[in-house]
């Protein structure tokens, strides 16, 4: 059973938050004009001051309530998803997941071009119905208070989702990052319920057992992709060493300052995203802020970071043998930007690939970087499929 779901945070918490910015104490930055010892002082600075004087969360909080927002739990775990019909004479059943530290909201410029295409230019027959539900312990889908929920049983849940609370006997699935892995993982282990999955990040489903592909793997037009992937695990994962191993401590300093915990996420925009260092480029203030405020005012950092804990604990085992590993039909848009680029050959071999294409435009958070992008090849692939 779905219940509409209101956002509305109380005056109080705002109160409480501008009160914590007020007070924060910053330590010093000597020599880090070009962040490489993490985030530059002078720009969390200029985000602090436009926080206090310029953002106005009320503003974006009435812009998600002017969707279809909704609850349900599902074996005691509550789920939060926008739920937007499609108008077109045959719309088919979408759910986009999102990654870290994304939240739902990332999604937000594909929404209205997916369920009503011909009032962005678009082919009616084109239309989607829309789902995009906060992942476990995300956002809204709180409190999680179960423990042991990876990406794997989040497949699960959506399935549940899909065909139990919404009744969609069979759906369409998009995802990047953890959205990537929940997808895939529907698209191996639920096949039968799926019209087909479509990527814009490509990860092993046993990536936390086995790692990246080898360099065997890589061929022409791809060479230095293995070693910087190399160098991006080496020297860019050190949120996910935390995250894996000892995501509670980490979570007391992030529920204790907004202003940390505005450090500890935007860095990763910023590096994830293909920016060139200036993360305004691709993201307003607002943007960021906003995907600060979501994980502050829910007080989830703690919950979406144990889902880092949770999958390197439970590996994934595979439900089938046997190559593809994931049997849906498949379509990839790769951006060549983005933080890991795996080869063809590696992509061709685990996924039953139908669509396979490269932008040189856009990083790791392409729906909001080039969601042009994203709607095409969306629509593109699946109108095979209605």
């Amino acid at each position: 059973m779905k219940v509409p779901f209101r956002i509305a945070i109380p005056e109080k918490q705002l109160r409480d938050l501008r009160a914590r910015l007020e007070a924060t104490q910053l330590p010093d930055d000597v020599a880090n004009e070009e962040w490489a010892y993490g985030f530059q002082r002078s720009y969390l600075e200029s985000l602090i001051e436009y926080w206090l004087e310029d953002y106005d969360w009320r503003v974006h909080e009435a812009a998600i309530n002017a969707h279809a927002n909704f609850r349900t739990h599902i074996d005691g775990i509550p789920i939060h998803f926008i739920h937007e019909r499609g108008r077109g004479p045959n719309p088919i059943p979408l759910i986009l997941t999102h990654g870290y530290p994304w939240t739902f909201w990332d999604y937000r410029k594909l929404i209205g071009p997916l369920t009503d295409p011909a009032a962005h230019g678009g082919d009616e027959r084109d239309a989607f119905d829309v789902i995009v539900p906060s992942l476990p312990g995300y956002v809204f889908s709180t409190p999680l208070t179960t423990p042991g929920v990876q990406f794997m049983r989040t497949a699960q849940l959506w399935v549940r989702l899909m065909r139990e609370v919404l009744d969609y006997p069979r759906f369409a699935a998009h995802g990047g990052d953890w959205g990537a892995l929940v997808t895939s993982q529907l698209g191996h282990a639920h096949a039968e319920h799926l019209l087909g999955v479509h990527l814009v990040t490509t990860v092993p489903l046993d990536v936390f057992s086995a790692g990246l592909p080898g360099p065997e793997f890589y061929g022409p037009g791809e060479e230095g992709w293995h070693e910087s992937n190399l160098g991006m695990m080496a020297s860019g994962s050190g949120y996910m060493a935390v995250q894996t191993t000892r995501p509670q401590t980490l979570a007391y300093a992030m529920h204790d300052s907004p202003v940390g915990l505005c450090a500890w996420l935007v860095e990763k925009v910023r590096d994830w995203s293909d920016c060139g260092g200036n993360v305004e480029r691709r993201f307003t203030k607002d943007d960021l802020l906003t995907k600060v405020m979501l994980y502050w005012l829910t007080n989830s950092f703690v919950s979406a970071a144990r889902f880092y804990y949770e999958a390197a604990h439970h590996p994934w085992t595979p439900v089938h043998q046997g190559l593809p590993i994931v049997r849906a039909p498949t379509a990839v848009l790769a951006f060549l930007n983005d933080v890991v680029r795996l080869p063809r050959r590696w992509i061709e071999r685990t996924y039953n690939i139908q669509r396979l294409n490269y932008s040189p435009s856009g990083g790791h958070f392409s729906p909001m970087e080039e969601p042009g992008q994203v709607i095409s090849d969306l629509r593109e692939f699946f109108r095979a499929y209605r």
